[in-house]
């Protein structure tokens, strides 16, 4: 014990330590926090829909119908009508033959990559994917190579280097759609030309894109306009989604490879029929005319940030998607700028390593369509101000 309190107190004196913060009520554009109302500037709630009154009737609905629970892990009698139907909707989606729920992201993207690969295998990684695909790699047990972010080039090289003693394993590139910490995306048209020119297969982790990018919201890939050259979609059913809960969109036999393989999805009790339902409700209304209306609030939201924030001469990182990173480098500053923030009525996380690289801390705003164009224009003004204050 002793020296884990050392470890605390050390974290403490870095300005390393996290801690949790309670919200009081609903998640919304306001929220309360510590007995006062403040803006919410760090959600992935990027729709509005996680308190939207369709989802919590359909919530209730489905646990008036079909219980609390259900019972069960999916292969012993845990699979319900609601979990089917909602499979075949999340297939129909996103345009593939089948999909297969898993009760998180981090559940989905290890048991996805621990369920298909294995050794013999290589897996081609962004060096800035998310920590539940870096663990899925690790516990695969394939070869893994990791790329520099995005560079088509560079992973190039790597494949053509590969690809001269080449084995019987299978190959697998695997990106993020969005990137959670610097919302940029992955150069997925390049990715597909790579992935066909050497034979290999193509995941993405689209938890931060689907419902957000494309014409209709399915995701980074509509957006970029390769969304029937993806052999593994992945997904959630939280953020834009506003619930909870994951899945991989794909074909028929790979989802009954997984069904069979999959360690978290086989001895992990199914997900609850109120998470079902409101999912169920949230498709259908991200695919309709109010999703694309909420899309345009959105993509409204993130203009008016990032011009403001650009125009003052802050780092975004390339950001193109609602996830809006502010560089502020070091730890020390970064959580200096969010506490003061908070007093002044902004709740925005400042992120620090492990989560990102040393001298990369920054302030990550997330931005949500329910928002008012002058909450946000107020808001990028704060951070403004705070860290100019700051230097």
């Amino acid at each position: 014990m002793k020296n884990w309190a050392m470890k605390l107190r050390s974290l403490d004196e870095q300005g390393m330590r996290r801690r949790l913060r309670t919200l009081e009520g609903a998640q919304g554009p306001r929220i309360c926090m510590d007995g006062r109302e403040v803006l919410l500037l760090c959600s992935n709630n990027y729709l509005g829909l996680a308190a939207h009154p369709l989802l919590v009737e359909a919530s209730c609905e489905a646990t008036r119908r079909y219980g609390a629970g259900s019972g069960a892990s999916r292969l012993v009698s845990g699979t319900m009508e609601l979990h089917s139907r909602l499979e075949e909707r999340i297939a129909e989606f996103k345009g593939t033959e089948a999909a297969l729920l898993f009760n998180s992201g981090y559940a989905a993207n290890t048991g996805i990559l621990q369920g298909l690969f294995g050794p013999g295998d290589l897996i081609f990684s962004d060096a800035l994917n998310h920590a539940s695909i870096i663990d899925g790699c690790r516990l695969c047990g394939a070869r893994i190579r990791p790329y520099p972010h995005g560079d088509l080039q560079a992973l190039e090289a790597m494949m053509e280097d590969e690809s001269r003693a080449r084995g019987k394993g299978r190959w697998l590139m695997v990106t993020d759609g969005v990137f959670s910490m610097d919302g940029d995306l992955a150069p997925l048209p390049g990715l597909v030309e790579l992935k066909k020119r050497y034979g290999a297969l193509l995941m993405v982790d689209d938890a931060h894109g689907t419902g957000v990018l494309g014409k209709t919201g399915r995701g980074t890939a509509e957006f970029l306009g390769c969304a029937g050259d993806i052999d593994l979609q992945m997904g959630t059913l939280g953020k834009a989604l506003g619930g909870f809960g994951a899945y991989v969109a794909a074909s028929r036999t790979l989802v009954d490879m997984l069904i069979n393989s999959a360690r978290s999805f086989i001895f992990s009790t199914s997900l609850p029929p109120s998470v079902l339902g409101a999912a169920m409700a949230a498709i259908d209304l991200v695919a309709g005319p109010q999703g694309v209306m909420l899309r345009k609030r959105l993509e409204e939201n993130r203009r008016i940030f990032t011009n403001r924030l650009c125009g003052a001469g802050f780092d975004l990182l390339g950001s193109r998607s609602p996830i809006v990173p502010v560089l502020t480098r070091e730890p020390k500053p970064t959580m200096e700028a969010s506490m003061r923030l908070l007093e002044q009525g902004v709740f925005v996380q400042g992120i620090r390593p492990p989560t990102v690289p040393e001298g990369l801390c920054r302030l990550r705003a997330t931005l949500m369509a329910d928002h008012s164009t002058e909450e946000i224009a107020s808001a990028a003004e704060r951070i403004i101000c705070t860290l100019e204050g700051l230097t």
